[in-house]
Parts: structure tokens; sequence; C-alpha cells
């Protein structure tokens, strides 16, 4: 994954910042939300109830979609780590939360979905030229996004950091606490473009600025972090509480800044009305929580579902 420009950051959506590879060498912590936390390494650590293939048809929903819709193409990137999307042993199903809200939508619409996997940074500019239909991958909704992407809020996620548990640190709620410290974070996300726009805070206030390392491999942040190339890891909410728990000796900081999550579509598609209303059907009928307690992110339940919503401002 190469680098985007600053302006090209601002659309990338945060993403789970460990892979399976990590979790083989490191041992299980304390649980995080309420999902149940399996040995290290294990196969099984990839939550497998069926939450969607009961869901049926609901007209109301489906009449909102354009004429003639019966087959979507929706792009998922693959984090490799769960609550994100993740590559089964059979080297081709994915499974992951939002593969889960992708499917039980499809359900409640009556369309089938013909599933591709893409990166992070190709998805939302391939949404404006019809390449996809849709997209899903943690996208976090902002202003600036809004400006070219619509969303349909599903979760509600955010910021958050997490360092190992001999440091100093123990709640960061202004980045001028990073000042002199080395953060690692993953290139081309919406973490590095918060870190980058912000570092002038530590030189105006007369300190040493923090370090931005981005890596473009998973696994190499969480090795930066344990070996002591860096301080502190920024990433996604629910991807940090996960990874705290399967690795010893780190421990999760706190939430920064909270932000909805949503599918990504071209500006202007008809499309969202009928997501919209699938996704408010699936809150209704207990379908919503029961995949949230699968992939323990309970603590990211929204009440209703919108459409393209101002972004959330930290108080």
């Amino acid at each position: 994954m190469h680098t985007p420009t600053r302006a090209r950051n601002r659309l990338i959506a945060p993403f789970v910042l460990i892979t399976a590879a990590t979790l083989l060498l490191t041992a299980c912590g304390s649980g995080s939300d309420d999902a149940a936390v399996t040995a290290a390494g294990q196969a099984d650590q990839i939550p497998a109830t069926d939450v969607v293939s009961a869901l049926k048809k609901d007209e109301t929903a489906a009449k909102l979609l354009p004429s003639g819709t019966t087959r979507l193409t929706i792009a998922v990137s693959v984090s490799g780590q769960p609550p994100g999307t993740s590559i089964l042993d059979d080297g081709k199903t994915l499974a992951g939360q939002d593969v889960d809200f992708a499917e039980a939508v499809a359900k409640v619409l009556g369309i089938r979905l013909r599933t591709e996997q893409a990166s992070f940074e190709a998805i939302l500019p391939a949404l404006d030229s019809g390449k996809y239909d849709l997209g899903a991958g943690n996208f976090g909704v902002t202003d600036e996004r809004r400006r070219t992407i619509d969303f349909v809020t599903y979760i509600n996620d955010g910021q958050g950091f997490a360092t190992r548990k001999d440091s100093k640190l123990t709640k960061v709620t202004d980045l001028k606490q990073l000042c002199g410290l080395t953060v690692a974070t993953g290139a081309g996300t919406t973490f590095e473009a918060t870190l980058e726009e912000n570092t002038r805070l530590c030189t105006d206030a007369g300190k040493k600025a923090y370090k931005v390392q981005t890596y473009n491999e998973q696994g190499a942040i969480w090795s930066s972090l344990q070996q002591g190339r860096s301080d502190i890891v920024m990433s996604t909410i629910n991807g940090l509480r996960y990874a705290v728990a399967h690795q010893q000796g780190l421990t999760f900081l706190n939430e920064f800044h909270r932000l909805d999550v949503g599918f990504a579509f071209k500006k202007g598609s008809s499309l969202t009305p009928a997501f919209q209303a699938a996704v408010n059907k699936l809150i209704a009928d207990g379908t919503y929580a029961r995949i949230l307690k699968k992939w323990g992110t309970t603590g990211s339940a929204i009440t209703r579902s919108e459409i393209s919503p101002p972004e959330v401002r930290t108080p």
C-alpha cells in the first residue's frame, strides 16, 4: 500500500492494524467489550455464529431500491483481524462485522451482492467511476469525505490509542501529550492525517514534536510497539481493544475521537434510502444487536441509521 497525498489521506478510512501472524506470536490477554476471547493462535478466534441467513426480505425497504435492482457489487477491504474483515481457512470466504452487516442488508432488500476485495485507498475513488456500487471497510464519516461520498451509517467507532503497560501514559485527551514520542500508525489512514495536521501543537507550545511512524504492513505496527521502536499506537477503537486483548504487555488507553461508520456510495447515489431503511429494519428486529454481540462491539451501537450525517465532533 502506498502513502497517498494529505488530501487523499482524508478520504481513507481507519482500519484494524494487526494480522493473524501477530496473534500466533502472542498470548491471550484480558477481554474487551463482550467478545469471547480464545487462546492466541487458534483458528476459532474469528466468530462463526450465523446471525444473517434466516433473514427475510422486507418489502417496504426493498421498494426504495431503483427499479430492476437485483445485484450490486460491493468492495470490501480485508484487514485480517476481527472485528474487521478476515479470510477464512478456505482462502476465499470473508468474515467480519462489515461482511455480516452487508449480507444482512442484502437479505432485507432481497438482492445479491457480488463481493470484491480491494485495498482501502482504492475503494472510495472507484465508487465515483462506477467500478463498485458501494464499499465497506470501517469507513468513518467525516465532513471532508461527505463532499464526494455518501454514507449510510451502521456503527459508531473512531480513533483511539494503545501502548505498552510499562508506559507512563494513562489517557490521551490532547495530542500535546504525545510531544517527544514516536506514534505508530497505518500509512494512508485518517490517523496519519490527524497526526500530521497537528504536529504544530507541540512546536507552538515550545515542545519537541512527536514523530509519526507509518507502516504498510499491519503486524509491523505492533512489532514496533512491542520492541520499543515506537511509544504508542493510534488506530480504531474496536481494533485496538481486540488487539490488546490478544497480546501480552499492552494496554488500551482511551477513545480519542468517535466517528460514525457507514457503507460508502458515490455522491448522489439512489441506493442510500434503501440501505438506510434496511439498517433501521435490522435495528428494529434485533438482528443488529446480535451482529454487534457476535463481534464484541456493542459499545459501537447506534439507535438509527442516517445518510451522510455531519461529522461527530469531540466535545
